[in-house]
C-alpha cells in the first residue's frame, strides 16, 4: 500500500523515557494487539454479490470453509460490522446467531469434529461505511464516473463481507458478482466465466487459486477501457476510464520490465496469472496491492506535460508490483511486522531506479526517505519500527515502516554486499512462499543464505526507536602526517549505537580530474571517539559515511577548504550535497562563490537542486544573484528549487524575474506551481518595495481562469500563493470562492488547505466559518484538508472544530489528535505577535544587507571573509 499523501507524516516511539523530547506514539486509547486465536483454518472463501450501484445496496452470500484446529469448539466469531446479516447455515444447517453490528457469533448446534465446515452467511449491505466504496456522479461533480472499489487494508474487509479479519489467515478466494451493463468487473485471479442475465445484467466469476489474507480480496467495477500487455505469456492489463488510454500507457507501460526486474532480483517468477493495474477515482490510497490486482488512484495518470518531471508514478507502479512478493507472496503474521513488506516496497523503487537510470539517481532516492523519516523523527514521534501497542493498525503506516524500513534495508545491503544480500532475499522469499511472515524470519533466512546474524543491526533499528546524530571534525598534524577525525553521538547517551563506517579520505591533484581515494572502515560505539589515520600527504577532503549507507544524522565541522574540496571532486554525488550544505552554515561571500564554482560543474540534478537551497539559506545578495542566473537550469527541479529559494528574499526584483514563470508559463507544471507560491509569499510580506496588491491579485486571477490543468497542479499552486497574503481581503474572497462544491476537487482541497495558511497569524472570523461548515462533510479528502487547515490556526476556536469531526478512520482520528496538540501547544507558548513578526523580517533584511555590503568589500579587498576558516591544525 502506498501513502496517497507526499509528505507523509512521520514518526516514531516507545523506548524511551517520560523526560524525552520525542512525543509518545501511542494514542489515548491505545493497547497491545496480538493475532487472534485461532477456531480453525480458512481454506475457501466464496463471495457471491448482486451490486445495486444506483441504490449502493449489496446482496450478498458468503461461503467459509473452515478446517477446525480442534474438536468441541461450540461458538465461532467472525468479524463483521453492520453488514445485515439474514441468516447464517453450516453445512446446510441453520444456525443460531448474534449479530451486534461489530462482530457475527454463531452458535454451532453441533461441536466441531475433525471434518471441515461450510459456513453460509447471507447479508443485506445497505450503503457501507468503509470496505466498499461506491463512486458516481453528483448535482455538484456530474462528470464524475460510476465505480465500485474496494479497500481492505488494514482491518477494513469485515465492512463488506463477514471474515475472519487478519492477516495470518490465508486462503484460496473466489467472487461471483453482478453487476449492470455496461460495468465490468476485476478481481483477484483468473476470470473463470462471464455470463449475460436478462435485465440487462452481467455476472463475473473470478477464482484466486493461491491462498491470501482477507485484505487483500477485491473488486472493482466500472466502465473501463482495458488496454493490453503481457510479460512471458502472463496477461498485464491497465484498467482506466474511457479516454486515458494514451495517459494509461504513459504512465504504467513500464509494468513489464518491472515485472523482468524483480523476478530476478527476488529471485522468484511472478507467481499470479495476471497482473491487473485498476485506476480508480477517489481512491483514498495512492495504491493497494491486491493479490495480482492492483488498484491505483487514477491521479497516478500523467499527461505528456507531467511526464516531464513528475516521478512518482513509476516509483507508485514499482512499489505495488513489489508488493506482490513481499506482502502478498509472504504474507505478514501481523501489523506489527507491516516494515518487512512496505520497507521493500519501499526499497524497491529504489532498486528500480538504480536499474533504469543509474546509482546516483537512486541514491537520492534513499536520500530524500531517509529525509522523510528523520523529519517524522523530529516533529511527530519516536517509536520502535516494530511494535504491537497502538489504538488501529492504519497507524503503524507511516515513515517508521516505508522510508526507514527501505533504509533498513539497503543497510543490511551495505552489510551483506550485493552478492550475500540478493541471496539472503532469495532465501527468505523461497522460505516462506505463500506462506506468513514475522521478521525474525527475516533474520533467520540472512543467517541460513550467509552465516552473518544482523541481530544486533536489527536490535538498534528495528526493535526499537532512533538512529544515531553524528558530529564530526577533522584536523591534519603535518608533523606526523596524522589525520584525526573526531566522532561525537550527540543523542542520548542511553542510546548510542554500535556501527561500522567507512571514512573516505579524497586526495586531489593537478594531474587527474579523478580524486584518489583511502578508505578505512571505523567502529563508532561510544559517545566520543577520535580515529588517527597515518596518511602520505594531506587529504583534500573527507567524506564520513561513504555512500550515505547509514540512516542518521550528521553536523561535518570540517574547515572551509575541505568541504571545498568534497564540493568539487567527491565522487558520490550524496557526499557533495552534504558539503553544500555544511558549507552553507558557514555563511560568507566565498561560500557563495564555491557554490556558484559547484552549481555550474554539477552533472547531476539533485545536487544542483540541494545547493539551490543551500545559496537560499544565506542572507546576502550575491546568492540570490547566482540563483537568478540559475532560473534557466535545463532541469525543472532545479528551476522550481531556484525559485523557491529565491522567494526567501523578498525583494521586487525576485518577484519581477519569477513572474514569467507563471505569466508566460514553463514546461513544468511543477516550475509554474511553484512560482505562483513564491510571488505570493513576496507579494505577501511585510518589506518595501513590492508589488501592488491589486497588481498581484489580478493576475493570480487569470492564472486560475487560465491554468486548468493535469490534477490542478498550477491553480493549486496559485492559491497557495494567495494564502501567503494574509492581509489582502481579495486574496480571501478568491480562496474562499475555491472551497465551494463543484470546484474540481484537487482544486477544492488545496483551498480548504490554503485557508489555514492565510489565517494562521491571527484569527479570522471569515476562515473560522467557513472550516466550521466544512466539518460538517463527511469524505475522506475533505476531512483531511479541513484537519489540516485547523491545525495552523492560531486560535481557540479550531479546537471544538477538531473535536467536532466525527470519523471512524484511524488515520484521521490520529491527525485530529495531533492537530489539537499543535494548536494547544502554539496557544500556550507562541509569544509572538504579527507586529514582532514584521520587525524580525525587517531585521533580517536590514541584516542581510549589511552582510552583503560587508562581503563585497572584502571581496574587493582580497581579505579573507571575516566568518571564514581555514582548516584546523
Amino acid at each position: 500500500m502506498t501513502q496517497l499523501d507526499a509528505h507523509t507524516w512521520n514518526l516514531i516511539f516507545g523506548g524511551l523515557d517520560t523526560e524525552s523530547k520525542y512525543k509518545p506514539f501511542a494514542l489515548p486509547g491505545s493497547r497491545p494487539h496480538y493475532t487472534p486465536d485461532r477456531p480453525g483454518q480458512v481454506q475457501h472463501i466464496r463471495l457471491q454479490l448482486d451490486l445495486d450501484l444506483e441504490s449502493e445496496i449489496v446482496l450478498g452470500h458468503c461461503q467459509i470453509r473452515l478446517q477446525p484446529v480442534r474438536a468441541g469448539i461450540h461458538t465461532l466469531k467472525l468479524d463483521a460490522v453492520r453488514l445485515g446479516i439474514q441468516s447464517v447455515q453450516v453445512d446446510g444447517e441453520a444456525q443460531t446467531f448474534t449479530d451486534d453490528g461489530e462482530s457475527l457469533q454463531i452458535q454451532l448446534s453441533q461441536p466441531t469434529g475433525e471434518d471441515p465446515l461450510t459456513l453460509e452467511i447471507t447479508y443485506r449491505l445497505e450503503k457501507p461505511e468503509r470496505g466498499l466504496y461506491f463512486i458516481k456522479p453528483s448535482a455538484h461533480y456530474p462528470n464524475k464516473p460510476v465505480q465500485v472499489w474496494t479497500q481492505g487494508e488494514d482491518e477494513d474487509s469485515r465492512y463488506w463481507f463477514p471474515c475472519f479479519d487478519y492477516p495470518g489467515q490465508l486462503a484460496t478466494s473466489e467472487l461471483v458478482v453482478t453487476v449492470p451493463d455496461p460495468y465490468r468487473v476485476i478481481s483477484n485471479g483468473r476470470l473463470l466465466a462471464v455470463e449475460q442475465l436478462p435485465g440487462g445484467r452481467t455476472r463475473y466469476h473470478w477464482y484466486q487459486e493461491q491462498v491470501h489474507p482477507t485484505y487483500l480480496m477485491t473488486l472493482a467495477v466500472g466502465d473501463f477501457a482495458e488496454i493490453q500487455d503481457h510479460w512471458q505469456g502472463i496477461p498485464v492489463t491497465y484498467w482506466v476510464e474511457k479516454g486515458r488510454e494514451a495517459d494509461a500507457k504513459r504512465s504504467l507501460g513500464k509494468t513489464p520490465a518491472m515485472i523482468e526486474f524483480f523476478s530476478n532480483a527476488f529471485g522468484y517468477p511472478y507467481p499470479y496469472p495476471k497482473y491487473a493495474q485498476v485506476c480508480v477515482a477517489d481512491f483514498i490510497f495512492g495504491g493497494m496491492e491486491n493479490t495480482s490486482t492492483t488498484l491505483l488512484t487514477d491521479r497516478c495518470l500523467m499527461d505528456e506535460r507531467a511526464a516531464l518531471d513528475y516521478l512518482w508514478t513509476e516509483s507508485l507502479v514499482a512499489h505495488e508490483l513489489a508488493h506482490q512478493w513481499f506482502g502478498d507472496l509472504l504474507v505478514i503474521k501481523h501489523w506489527s511486522h507491516a516494515w518487512l513488506k512496505e520497507g521493500m516496497a519501499t526499497y524497491a523503487e529504489v532498486l528500480w531506479e538504480e536499474y533504469t537510470t543509474g546509482y546516483e539517481e537512486a541514491a537520492y532516492h534513499r536520500y530524500q526517505d531517509q529525509q522523510a523519516y528523520l523529519n517524522e523523527d523530529s516533529n511527530r514521534y519516536r517509536r520502535p519500527m516494530v511494535t504491537h501497542i497502538y489504538k488501529e493498525a492504519i497507524e503503524l503506516y507511516d515513515c517508521h515502516i516505508y522510508q526507514k524500513g527501505g533504509c533498513v534495508y539497503h543497510m543490511i545491503r551495505h552489510q551483506l554486499g550485493d552478492d550475500l544480500f540478493q541471496k539472503a532475499i532469495q532465501t527468505f522469499v523461497h522460505n516462506h512462499a505463500h506462506r506468513t511472515v514475522e521478521t525474525i524470519d527475516l533474520l533467520r533466512a540472512i543467517d541460513q543464505a550467509t552465516g552473518q546474524n544482523l541481530a544486533p543491526l536489527f536490535d538498534q533499528y528495528v526493535f526499537r526507536g532512533g538512529h544515531p546524530d553524528y558530529k564530526v571534525a577533522y584536523s591534519w598534524d603535518p608533523d606526523t602526517n596524522l589525520a584525526k577525525v573526531t566522532v561525537t553521538q550527540t543523542q542520548d547517551k542511553e542510546y548510542l549505537f554500535d556501527l561500522r563506517i567507512p571514512i573516505v579520505f579524497g586526495f586531489v591533484s593537478k594531474s587527474s580530474p579523478v580524486p584518489k581515494l583511502k578508505t578505512f572502515t571505523v567502529r563508532i560505539h561510544e559517545a566520543e571517539q577520535s580515529f588517527y589515520f597515518p596518511l602520505e600527504e594531506k587529504p583534500s577532503f573527507i567524506s564520513f559515511d561513504h555512500g550515505n549507507h547509514t540512516l542518521k544524522t550528521v553536523e561535518l565541522t570540517y574547515g572551509i577548504p575541505e568541504l571545498k574540496a568534497q564540493l568539487y571532486h567527491a565522487p558520490d554525488s550524496i557526499a557533495r550535497l552534504l558539503a553544500a550544505q555544511a558549507l552553507a552554515k558557514k555563511g560568507g561571500v566565498e561560500v557563495v562563490r564555491a557554490l556558484e564554482t559547484a552549481l555550474k560543474q554539477e552533472p547531476y540534478w539533485h545536487v544542483r537542486v540541494e545547493i539551490c537551497k543551500a545559496l537560499g539559506s544565506l542572507s546576502l545578495d550575491q546568492a540570490f544573484e547566482v540563483l537568478r542566473s540559475t532560473l534557466q537550469d535545463p532541469s525543472p527541479h532545479v528551476r522550481k528549487a531556484a525559485i523557491e529559494a529565491l522567494s526567501q528574499q523578498k525583494s521586487l526584483e525576485n518577484f519581477q524575474v519569477i513572474r514569467p514563470f507563471l505569466e508566460q508559463g514553463d514546461p513544468s507544471y511543477q516550475v509554474e506551481a511553484a512560482a505562483a507560491v513564491a510571488l505570493g509569499t513576496i507579494a505577501g510580506s511585510t518589506l518595501e518595495p513590492k508589488p501592488q496588491e491589486a497588481e498581484v491579485v489580478a493576475l493570480f486571477q487569470t492564472a486560475l481562469e487560465q491554468k486548468a490543468g493535469w490534477n490542478e497542479v498550477v491553480r493549486a499552486g496559485v492559491l497557495s500563493g494567495l494564502a501567503q497574503m494574509k492581509r489582502s481581503e481579495k486574496a480571501l474572497d478568491l480562496l474562499l470562492q475555491h472551497t465551494q462544491l463543484g470546484i474540481p476537487q484537487p482544486l477544492r482541497l488545496a483551498a480548504i488547505r490554503a485557508l489555514g495558511t492565510y489565517a494562521s497569524d491571527q484569527e479570522n472570523p471569515r476562515v473560522l466559518e467557513c472550516l466550521g461548515d466544512l466539518c460538517r462533510e463527511t469524505s475522506f479528502f475533505t476531512q483531511m484538508a479541513v484537519i489540516t487547515a485547523l491545525s495552523q490556526l492560531n486560535s481557540p476556536k479550531a479546537i471544538p472544530l477538531l473535536q467536532s469531526l466525527g470519523t471512524q478512520d484511524g488515520r484521521i482520528e490520529r491527525r485530529i489528535n495531533e492537530a489539537i496538540q499543535k494548536v494547544q501547544s502554539r496557544l500556550g507558548g507562541e509569544q509572538s505577535t504579527q507586529q514582532l513578526r514584521e520587525e524580525l523580517d525587517q531585521l533580517k533584511k536590514s541584516h542581510q544587507e549589511l552582510l552583503s555590503r560587508i562581503g563585497s568589500l572584502e571581496a574587493k579587498a582580497g581579505s579573507p571573509p571575516a566568518n571564514g576558516t581555514s582548516s584546523p591544525s
